[in-house]
This record gives structure tokens, sequence and C-alpha cells, in this order.
């Protein structure tokens, strides 16, 4: 699999499609099993409530994992990512009711940073509830 998106295609600023990804206790019970992650923060209310959280919040790693889907859907290729970091400025909280939460990601490239090596930076905005949840979210990505 090779990214479809050419570098020479590709101009500063240019925003990637951006996507709304839905939060919901069962997702966050599935990513715990699959990650190993059953701390109680992310599945048991009345426990993230006595440590001082608001509810039960989703795991920062789902929550990267989630972000970074913008950027893997526009390459057609996740293989196309070499590097990517985020810092955590805030918990996406997801209340045990009918909707959950969601996580908004927005993209654009910010930066073209080798034409022989194809690659670019990406900045991601990625809010929840209205409030930024990550920060410093950047790709380096390897295109066409």
């Amino acid at each position: 699999m090779a990214a479809k998106i050419a570098y020479a295609d590709v101009e500063i600023g240019a925003e990637l499609p951006a996507c709304t990804f839905p939060v919901d206790r069962e997702r966050l019970v599935r990513y715990a099993g699959a990650s190993g992650d059953f701390n109680p923060i992310h599945w048991n209310e009345r426990f993230a409530k006595e440590v001082g959280l608001p509810d039960v919040i989703a795991h920062g790693m789902f929550t990267m994992a989630e972000a970074i889907r913008v950027v893997t859907d526009w390459t057609g290729d996740p293989a196309a990512v070499v590097e990517y970091g985020v810092r955590f400025t805030r918990p996406v909280v997801v209340p045990d009711d009918d909707k959950g939460a969601a996580i908004e990601v927005t993209g654009k490239v910010a930066a073209k940073l080798d034409d022989e090596a194809r690659t670019v930076r990406v900045d991601l905005t990625v809010m929840s509830a209205g409030q930024k949840v990550l920060g410093m979210s950047r790709a380096v990505v390897k295109l066409a």
C-alpha cells in the first residue's frame, strides 16, 4: 500500500477532510480490552468522580488514534505516517447516555518538509465538547 496523495499536488494550507468520531462507553470497554488498559477512570463513573474527574474519560491513546485517522484516511495508507506526536491538554469526557461524546478533528498541511523524501507536516485540531483535547497534534507524512 502506498500513499494516494502526490506530494507535487499538495499545497501548504490545504485542508484535509474533517471528521467526527463518536465515543461511547462500549467503545472504551472494547479499547480497554484491546490495549490492556483497564484503569477504572475509563469505565467506572463512581471511581472517576472519586479521583476528581467529571465523569468517565476516554483513554488518551484512544483519542490520539482516532485523531490520526483523518491523516490515514486522507493518504489512503497508515504506513505513510512516519512521525506523530501530541500533547494531552484535556480529557474527552464520556457520559453514560445514548449520545456519548464526539471527537472532532480537522487538519491542514502546515509545511512541505523535504521535496526529495516527499514529506509534509500535517497539523491537527482535535476538539471535544467545544474544547481542544489534544495540543501540538502533528504528523509527518510521506506522500507519493
